[in-house]
């Protein structure tokens, strides 16, 4: 019954900055460990980030340092803020639950670096 959609993707030039949010809209919603995913071009989809309710964070080593996930659990809502980006950074953005992927793919929000 839940649905999430993400948002906030577009063009960036290589050390720009998106922030990318992710909604999810339910009845009794109470969202569990969410993670941002994304998937570039001819590539498998790979987990970015992750935050569990009490804001205990993971991220890939790909962008440690330069990519901060948070969430408003009031709002029912996680983000993705992104600095520094870089070229390898485009890709489309996914956010469901984690480890388990429990919410169908929607379409994601696109997010290109180039100069």
């Amino acid at each position: 019954q839940v649905q999430v959609v993400e948002s906030g993707g577009g063009l960036a030039q290589p050390g720009g900055s998106l922030t990318l949010s992710c909604a999810a809209s339910g009845s009794d919603l109470r969202l569990g460990v969410m993670g941002w995913y994304r998937q570039a071009p001819g590539k498998q989809r790979e987990l970015v980030a992750s935050i569990t309710r009490g804001a205990r964070t993971t991220y890939a080593d790909s962008v440690q340092g330069r990519f901060t996930i948070s969430r408003d659990n009031s709002k029912n809502t996680v983000y993705l803020q992104m600095n520094s980006l870089k070229p390898e950074d485009t890709a489309v953005y996914y956010c469901n639950t984690f480890p388990g992927t429990t919410y169908s793919w929607g379409q994601g929000t696109q997010v290109t670096v180039s100069s």
